[in-house]
């Protein structure tokens, strides 16, 4: 269930490639939180949210260049630092790529921030989802979506895995 909060100035890309890069990084979500880009109940729980800035500021003056800032939320324990570490380079390189060439490529001008939201914190439908009902959804089985989600997250706190 990974949520983004795109910010992406008004007019930074062409209206086609920004559609392209938002479903790009909806499969780069997914992939990255360890489900499957193709799996149609996990893509209907995906969900991005593009905000528009008004203006950014580097160094006190407007930037001369597009600026980019990413927040993926995940429930707890679906990042681990490699897929963190993949998906921060993975959303970075789509951004650039997006803008073809429009832009000097730097690297620097997109900036991403991972969260994991604790769980037993995650609120949707006027009630909490917890790790294990979104694992169930995913999976399409509640029993396999709990057992999937005690044992991440046991081996998240280092706590054994009650049997």
């Amino acid at each position: 269930m990974p949520m983004l909060d795109a910010f992406i100035p008004q007019g930074a890309l062409p209206v086609e490639a920004e559609e392209k890069l938002l479903a790009t990084l909806t499969d780069i979500l997914i992939h990255h939180e360890g489900a499957d880009p193709s799996n149609p109940a996990v893509r209907s729980i995906a969900w991005i949210f593009v905000h528009r800035p008004a203006a950014v500021f580097v160094a006190g003056a407007p930037a001369t260049e597009p600026r980019y800032r990413f927040i993926p939320s995940v429930p707890e324990g679906q990042f681990t630092d490699e897929r963190r570490r993949t998906m921060v380079e993975a959303i970075t390189e789509a951004v650039l790529d997006a803008e073809a060439g429009a832009h000097s490529r730097d690297p620097m001008r997109v900036w991403v921030f991972p969260n994991e939201v604790p769980d037993g914190t995650w609120g949707g439908g006027g009630r909490i989802h917890t790790l294990a009902d979104i694992a169930g959804f995913a999976f399409g089985d509640r029993e396999k979506g709990r057992a999937y989600a005690e044992q991440v997250l046991a081996g998240r706190r280092g706590t054994p895995v009650a049997v």
